[in-house]
């Protein structure tokens, strides 16, 4: 059974109107502590448009010493949105992830609409597991050996 990313997707993603102005945007953050949003193109709006994260805010409006509450959400997010399906297996979301140079990326349903957002230390604790057990393989392999071999 394949399983999509969907599944193992953080479903419960805090979004921001493109037209917010960026102290909202820093403020939604801290109260649900996060480092980054979904921008959506209207209040409570469920398609994707960009992301922006707590180092957009920092690098384009704090370090610029530009006013927080002149600034809207949409004036400050860098490069196009890529997204990813929730039917994408891990290995597509992590070459989508590379390909674009993102370390966070929305997750869509097939019509485009918000439902989750996966991060790279989302897929990092998901595969752990996994990865250990493999590192671990080889010394099992000898005490199995040594166990039923004397």
């Amino acid at each position: 059974m394949v399983t999509g990313i969907g599944n193992f997707c953080v479903r419960n993603v805090v979004t921001v109107s493109r037209n917010a102005p960026i102290i909202e945007a820093a403020k939604l953050m801290r109260e649900h502590h996060v480092g980054a949003l979904v921008v959506v193109d209207k209040p409570g709006g469920n398609v994707p448009v960009g992301i922006v994260t707590d180092r957009d805010i920092v690098v384009e409006v704090v370090a610029a010493g530009v006013a927080a509450n002149t600034v809207n959400v949409a004036e400050i997010i860098q490069r196009p949105l890529a997204t990813v399906n929730e039917d994408a297996s891990y290995a597509e979301t992590v070459r989508l992830m590379a390909q674009h140079a993102v370390r966070r990326m929305p997750v869509v349903d097939a019509h485009g609409k918000l439902v989750g957002i996966v991060a790279v230390d989302d897929l990092m604790r998901q595969l752990a597991g996994p990865l250990l057990a493999l590192a671990d393989l080889a010394s099992r392999e000898r005490r199995y050996e040594r166990e039923t071999r004397p």
